[in-house]
């Protein structure tokens, strides 16, 4: 390996040689832009972590312009949103993981589009998760070749197709194909990075851009073998835990998990290799930028370079992340940029770099890093910077913050009196933001929270917000369609313990659909089951014999929107027991 990273390191600065006598100033770059997905700040040896194996991206680290501060949401999907579209998640209609919540409505505009109307190719490969029903798939927002999974991960509840592999989701997954399921063979890591190789050969020859979006390493922790037994006698917190900065409250269970993690990400170390490599093979590594980036901080404890908080948090370790951008032929100095950018600021600067046009009257909350990337500019204007996450949109004032230079203002919640709480830090002077510093800055806390308020104000009326983006039904480019878990809505009941589900839909023309409710396992108790569709239902009694299905056939649905709640009841010691159907099949 140690040979591999050598060579590509030599030959990167041959080309930046070669770039400085050859003008190729008007040959468009290729684009591939990198995730992983729960891999935090601490999970690299570059950033001085000395238990963990990534010399592949450490070398790619050495290489690049590295942004000291890239901010992101403090879960994915919202950092998905807003990296695909430049703006702020929650006005993309994104402001949660599950739920209903990580649904990106389909009239934004994305990276792949703007990139399309430019004449690239456009590729997306692994995690989605901004809406797995027609018109929020990711071919129906700019991508004309896709293989993803559903959901926010491969065998969670909403990945149906691979739910009931249970602990070996992670192998062979059943995958979509441009729309068509697909089964794989092999670790999914493996398989995304095979299929990215195989698309940056298929596209050698045109300018492309590819989403290479890893499920790795977001839980469930599942690896091969070989990568967990690389780790399996490792103590994670080796050297680092002594070593004066914060660390957080570890025990044997999160020890474990490190191990697992750790091994995923050395999986994805190795893959970028085969990756890389083919760059190389093909001679198009000169003309390619390489962006490596993460979604947000780590999901369990452990080491996360002192910083406070981790996945879920606006504190700095669940919104600061890695990100790496190597294009030989433009950036041909390694070095860090101080100056703090966002998710946001990545669909600006590729459409820049790649001469796409942003649409007339298209308002993004991002801006072009150009200037920081080729030196023209050492810093940007002084910005404000919101971040927020809470299962529902917005709360006020629960994990958001606003910060402007180094000053950040973190909404905390509640105190003991029930007063909204928060907390001030100056991040030039306490970066790990251990000092809170309202208590003597009463005017700044002001200031900020005003910022604070126009900004949730402005997402809590958002249109997007308001109104939550909805699948389709009866259109010609899915069908049946596939209701799953992760994009449902959840309603409270008075009397019953378990919230009930329920699809919010569009229905594209008035016409009469066959509706199957599945379930992950067998009905081996009787019970009814009272399809709610708008103002109007059916009904049906079964009796428990195994089976995985129940249908009702030619229900007429009329054209618009349209909630659609099934309510399945089994009987246990003679009392009927609400049951969460797995997905809905509609065809028509």
């Amino acid at each position: 390996m140690k040979l591999v990273i050598i060579s590509l390191f030599t030959i990167g600065l041959n080309m930046m040689s070669c770039a400085e006598k050859v003008d190729k100033t008007q040959e468009k770059p290729n684009i591939i832009l990198i995730i992983a997905d729960d891999q935090g700040f601490g999970d690299l040896g570059y950033y001085g972590n000395p238990n963990i194996k990534t010399p592949v991206l450490d070398s790619l680290a050495e290489r690049s312009v590295r942004f000291d501060e890239f901010l992101v949401n403090p879960v994915c999907a919202p950092t998905r949103s807003a990296l695909m579209t430049g703006k702020y998640s929650m006005s993309t209609g994104v402001h949660d993981t599950y739920r209903g919540g990580a649904m990106m409505a389909t009239e934004e505009v994305t990276i792949a589009e703007l990139l399309k109307e430019a004449n690239y190719k456009t590729g997306m490969i692994g995690k989605w998760h901004l809406g797995d029903n027609y018109p929020m798939r990711p071919q129906d927002q700019g991508f004309e070749y896709t293989l993803n999974h559903l959901s926010g991960g491969i065998g969670q509840y909403g990945d149906w197709p691979n739910t009931l592999k249970r602990d070996s989701s992670y192998f062979n997954p059943i995958l979509w194909n441009n729309g068509k399921q697909l089964q794989t063979k092999g670790y999914c890591t493996d398989v995304f990075t095979k299929a990215a190789m195989e698309y940056v050969e298929e596209n050698k020859d045109n300018p492309f851009f590819l989403y290479l979006s890893f499920n790795a390493p977001h839980g469930p922790l599942q690896l091969p073998q070989e990568y967990y037994d690389m780790y399996k006698d490792t103590d994670p917190d080796e050297g680092l835990i002594d070593q004066g900065n914060p660390y957080p409250k570890v025990t044997e269970h999160s020890r474990e998990n490190a191990r697992k993690v750790y091994g995923m990400v050395t999986n994805i170390d190795d893959n970028l290799r085969l990756l890389f490599n083919k760059l190389e093979s093909l001679g198009i590594e000169e003309n390619t930028l390489v962006i490596f980036m993460t979604d947000n901080g780590p999901q369990h404890p452990r080491y996360i370079s002192g910083m406070r908080g981790r996945k879920g948090s606006v504190f700095q370790g669940g919104v600061r992340v890695p990100s790496f951008w190597y294009y030989p032929k433009m950036f041909k100095e390694a070095r860090d940029i101080k100056a703090p950018a966002a998710h946001y600021d990545i669909l600006p600067t590729l459409a820049e770099l790649a001469g796409a046009k942003i649409p007339v009257g298209l308002e993004i909350e991002g801006e072009s890093l150009m200037p920081l990337l080729t030196k023209a500019e050492d810093n940007f204007p002084n910005r404000i910077i919101n971040r927020y996450w809470s299962r529902t949109a917005p709360v006020r004032y629960r994990n958001v913050s606003t910060r402007k230079g180094n000053l950040k203002l973190v909404g905390v919640g509640q105190d003991d009196e029930g007063n909204d709480k928060f907390e001030l830090f100056d991040l030039s002077k306490d970066y790990f933001e251990q000092n809170d510093i309202s208590g003597e800055n009463e005017a700044i806390v002001k200031e900020l929270k005003s910022e604070m308020d126009i900004w949730l104000t402005t997402m809590e009326s958002s249109k997007h917000i308001v109104e939550s983006p909805k699948p389709i039904i009866g259109t010609t480019f899915e069908n049946p369609v596939m209701l799953n878990q992760n994009d449902a809505h959840f309603e409270k009941v008075v009397g019953i313990k378990k919230d009930f589900i329920y699809w919010d839909a569009k229905i594209d023309e008035t016409k009469s659909f066959d509706i199957t409710i599945h379930l992950d396992k067998g009905l081996n108790h009787n019970g009814n089951l009272e399809l709610v569709i708008g103002d109007d239902s059916r009904k049906m009694e079964f009796e428990g014999k195994g089976q995985t299905q129940l249908s009702f056939k030619n229900i007429l649905l009329n054209k618009g929107d349209v909630k659609i709640m099934p309510k399945l009841y089994v009987e246990r010691n003679g009392t009927l027991v609400y049951v969460y159907p797995f997905y809905l099949e509609i065809k028509g």
